[in-house]
């Protein structure tokens, strides 16, 4: 794997029809911020050979409403990145990386935040950044990572919807 993206679902309703958390669609402006997100990574060259997204309703949604910036993107769901710990989201990637260059990621909070900091903590980020990270890493936000040939991290960026 050369580079790695971070996606977290979009704004989610706080609750479903049926109650359970997995079953939690986007809000309105969850589908606007994962578009416009998705776009924004598009127009910055970063483009997934295959996303890897939680089967959950609301990053399935977040997923479709990116997905129209990454028409070539092969789509993995994965039962086990549901609320997946950061060392899970971690290995998915890494397998899938052994394959491809650049693996983009749709999951959740706490993993994809703690993944995040761990991340920008092994290639020695500024403290700031890492400070940003830690204080906050909003629904739709978006964190990109290259990898050199020896696995380890550098930041290629950190993204905030726009609000």
């Amino acid at each position: 794997m050369d580079r790695l993206i971070l996606l977290r679902h979009g704004k989610a309703e706080p609750d479903s029809e049926s109650g359970e958390d997995f079953d939690r669609r986007l809000a309105p402006r969850g589908v606007q911020e994962s578009a416009e997100m998705g776009a924004r990574l598009a127009d910055m060259g970063f483009q997934p050979q295959v996303a890897l997204v939680s089967p959950a309703a609301r990053a399935r949604a977040t997923w479709m409403s990116a997905q129209a910036a990454f028409p070539n993107a092969e789509t993995r769901f994965l039962d086990h990145l549901y609320h997946a710990d950061s060392e899970t989201i971690r290995r998915a990637a890494e397998e899938a990386g052994a394959i491809v260059a650049t693996v983009m990621m749709v999951g959740h909070n706490p993993g994809m935040q703690e993944l995040t900091i761990r991340l920008l903590q092994e290639g020695a980020a500024p403290s700031g950044l890492i400070a940003k990270a830690q204080r906050n890493f909003p629904t739709a936000a978006a964190a990109v990572f290259l990898f050199d040939s020896n696995g380890r991290p550098q930041f290629d960026g950190l993204f905030y919807p726009d609000r």
